[in-house]
């Protein structure tokens, strides 16, 4: 049987602070282009990975306490995710040669994969660049879908702010924002990422968190009336502030705390009393939980695409062996736009 060379992004040993690049070694096996007869498996060539902040919780060693490491990776072994591949061989019924899906795989070039229902999807838009099923029309883009019209229950003249705006999942919610009549807020760490919330997301203002000695003041100034929805991608201290300038009746997505994912300790909310008084709602959710909703989301977005409503912004590397630093990149802020890997050309 023929067999080709496979590279592998394996993780070290589990982590424990910020992650390095260190973390995440680049290592060689073979792998069989053939899966073996009757099974129910396809082999995939995986063109793009995607590099999510997730991820960095799965680096942790397993704690029966925290269901954020009950998927933790294993040390020695390639570490996965989401990923846009194409079939080289299959013995599953539903995909043949040539086909295009993405889904769970591995972070290597090849991945042996069973495909799995609302795990795996089969691409049927491939007049988009097939780059977008790791973000735009891929998790981040269901999780935006999801988080804001499922969770928010959002209302035309709401004030809305989303922190780590300019990334794969906030700046697609703002742009749904706007688009039911929303006044809208994002926060970033640079004035790069600011001005392109303002300037092509078409955020109504934007600030650089780094910038503001006061985040409950910078609130203040941009929602003197309040804040509606929060859409959570930080966590923290951005977490404290937003409560305090909250509206009575208003909702928190908590969609992700990346501020939070390296830290020993992490950082306690000190207004949480605030949300009784307020009548807040925080509503955890993960995306998993809706891919049922994925054939919605596309007649949804797919048409706003097509009219050139939406865009979206990738930060590409390029290359398997440039994937520890993109995924460690993320938790410094290094990304503009979604991140991802091109381990493939397609």
């Amino acid at each position: 049987m023929a067999t080709t060379i496979n590279k592998q992004v394996v993780l070290r040993d589990y982590v424990t602070g910020f992650a390095n690049e260190s973390d995440l070694v680049i290592t060689s096996t073979t792998v069989d282009l053939r899966v073996p007869k009757g099974s129910m498996t396809a082999l995939v060539k995986n063109l793009y990975l995607s590099c999510d902040p997730y991820m960095r919780n799965r680096m942790r060693k397993p704690d029966p306490l925290s269901p954020a490491t009950a998927q933790s990776f294993t040390p020695g072994k390639p570490i996965s995710g989401f990923g846009v591949s194409k079939v080289i061989d299959s013995g599953h019924s539903d995909y043949e040669e040539g086909d295009l899906l993405w889904g769970a795989v591995g972070w290597e070039e090849y991945s042996v994969i069973t495909p799995i229902p609302n795990l795996h999807f089969k691409i049927h838009h491939t007049d988009f660049p097939l780059s977008y099923y790791t973000g735009l029309l891929g998790m981040p883009g269901m999780t935006a879908y999801v988080g804001f019209y499922e969770i928010c229950s959002p209302k035309k003249g709401d004030t809305v702010f989303v922190s780590a705006a300019s990334g794969a999942v906030g700046q697609l919610v703002g742009q749904f924002a706007k688009m039911m009549g929303c006044y809208v807020v994002g926060s970033a760490g640079s004035k790069e990422k600011v001005d392109l919330l303002k300037n092509k997301f078409g955020f109504d203002d934007a600030f650089n968190y780094k910038e503001e000695h006061n985040l409950i003041a910078a609130l203040k100034r941009c929602f003197p009336e309040g804040i509606d929805i929060y859409f959570e991608n930080v966590g923290g201290k951005m977490l404290d502030a937003v409560i305090l300038n909250m509206r009575p009746h208003g909702r928190i997505a908590a969609c992700g705390m990346i501020s939070q994912y390296n830290l020993k300790n992490p950082e306690g909310i000190y207004g949480l009393s605030l949300i009784t008084y307020k009548r807040i709602r925080i509503q955890g959710f993960n995306c998993f939980d809706y891919f049922d909703k994925y054939s919605e989301f596309l007649e949804f977005v797919v048409p706003y695409i097509r009219e050139g409503k939406i865009t979206y912004v990738e930060d590409v590397a390029d290359g398997i062996e440039s994937a520890p630093a993109a995924l460690v990149g993320l938790f410094h802020g290094k990304n503009v736009g979604k991140q991802l890997v091109v381990v493939s050309p397609s």
